[in-house]
């Protein structure tokens, strides 16, 4: 197989398939399309059209070698999806269970994929070209670099990083070695989401004057008591950077990113793919501003991620955007609250309002949603497969929907509300200079960039 790890410019697209269907049929099937999806016709027949002019035929070639690096939930949904493109060779975890278990599942043929435990193991291998990263969140960076100067591709999980300086450090890595990264906000490759952001972007709520974003609660428990560390699980390892602590069940595996040590709450977990979309329909790099409240003290030993909470930005252009947490939380197995305002985006204009969700899109007028931007009206980039989007993305060198620098700024935002809630404080933020600045920015950058501990630090992937 000829290699993908192969540095070069962008090469031209394979021709497109022949676009060999009549009208009618054309028509009727757009018809059914927007029937099903709930999205306006015009939409439908735009992008329907769109995907049968690019369809690239696959041949041997195109099937990279993959490895996936974290065996968890997210990673086995990462690894179904990837399975459509390429070939799972390689499978690594430092819980030797999970790694078992993931092997046993991406079996093919009899052909069991390679099981390590050490990443940067995986690196060295000339035949894998894709590495899926679904590490918890204080291994992506560590990990993405690890891929970068072994010039493999990469499929990271959101958000891109645990902090907001180590985005630069990630962004430099992918830079200079010519890499491919597709951050896992997978949001951007919905047809509802890229709708709205485009009529948003386009004027037709006329000024846009405010966005809400609801995210589920996070999880309130504790205090937890230590236990014996789970045969085949290496917790100093599992730990990385963050500091030593006994090992408790629920600090580990899916429970994590309810602890700042390892992830950011809510704020960083659903909010990254809400707050992205926020963010690529405002259309501004970062708000200059961000203030927070919370209304609920962690438990003293236990998750100690804000659970509930209202964080509030302010852009140059005087549009605001409202993160709001809801009452419902089952989407995390628990059920703390009654069920009440669904998670999702609102936008607020001038002229009426949009809301947008995984399952549905709707406005304050349905003519909103109805009526046909016009020929000169501004496109985004449009996906309508996110794993798909990062494997032609692979193929053709182009940047993917959501890049490293994408995925850098649109976690900043998230990282940018999580500290408001650390510090208490209303803060500025410059986004050149990516450092707060005024009042209490002495404190608040003092979680910009954290301590890393040794030997898990960047000398660890160097």
């Amino acid at each position: 197989m000829k290699s993908h790890n192969t540095r070069r410019g962008p090469v031209a697209n394979t021709p497109p398939a022949t676009f060999n269907i009549s009208r009618r049929a054309f028509l009727q099937r757009c018809g059914l399309v927007a029937a099903m999806t709930g999205l306006p016709l015009w939409f439908v027949e735009r992008q329907q059209l769109a995907a049968a002019e690019t369809a690239k035929p696959l041949t041997p070639n195109d099937r990279p070698g993959i490895a996936i690096v974290g065996c968890g939930g997210m990673g086995r949904g990462d690894a179904t999806n990837a399975s459509t493109f390429g070939n799972i060779l390689a499978v690594c975890d430092v819980d030797e269970s999970h790694a078992a278990a993931f092997a046993t599942a991406f079996t093919v043929e009899g052909r069991v994929p390679a099981i390590y435990h050490d990443f940067r193991k995986v690196m060295e291998r000339d035949d894998i070209h894709i590495i899926v990263n679904a590490t918890p969140d204080h291994w992506h960076t560590l990990v993405n670099m690890a891929a970068a100067r072994a010039r493999k591709d990469v499929y990271g999980e959101k958000p891109l990083t645990l902090t907001i300086d180590e985005g630069r450090h990630i962004v430099k890595a992918v830079r200079d070695n010519g890499v491919v990264l597709q951050t896992g906000t997978q949001q951007r490759s919905s047809q509802r989401f890229r709708l709205a952001c485009e009529l948003v972007r386009n004027g037709r709520l006329g000024k846009l004057q405010k966005a809400q974003v609801y995210l589920p609660a996070g999880l309130r428990g504790g205090p937890f008591a230590t236990s014996p560390v789970p045969a085949g699980l290496n917790w100093d390892f599992w730990q990385g950077q963050a500091p030593a602590h006994d090992f408790v069940t629920e600090r580990c595996h899916a429970k994590f990113r309810f602890w700042y040590e390892y992830s950011g709450g809510t704020m960083t977990d659903w909010g990254a793919h809400h707050n992205d979309i926020a963010y690529w329909a405002i259309g501004l790099l970062a708000p200059t501003e961000v203030k927070s409240q919370h209304f609920s003290e962690p438990v003293p030993g236990g998750f100690n991620a804000y659970a509930d909470y209202q964080v509030n930005y302010t852009y140059a252009n005087g549009v605001g955007l409202q993160i709001n947490t809801t009452k419902d939380d089952s989407i995390y197995g628990e059920h703390l609250n009654p069920a009440g305002q669904p998670n999702g985006i609102r936008f607020e204009g001038s002229d009426g309002w949009i809301w947008v969700n995984r399952d549905e899109i709707k406005a304050s007028n349905p003519e909103l949603l109805r009526a046909p931007l016009p020929e000169n009206a501004v496109h985004l980039y449009e996906s309508k497969n996110h794993m798909g989007n990062f494997f032609d993305c692979v193929r053709s060198r182009q940047l993917p929907i959501c890049d490293v620098e994408t995925g850098h700024r649109s976690a900043t935002m998230c990282h940018l509300g999580a500290i408001s809630l650390r510090t208490g404080h209303s803060l500025s933020w410059d986004s050149t200079e990516e450092k707060f600045v005024g009042e209490h920015a002495a404190e608040a950058n003092g979680y910009v960039k954290r301590e890393m501990r040794k030997p898990y630090d960047y000398s660890f992937v160097s």
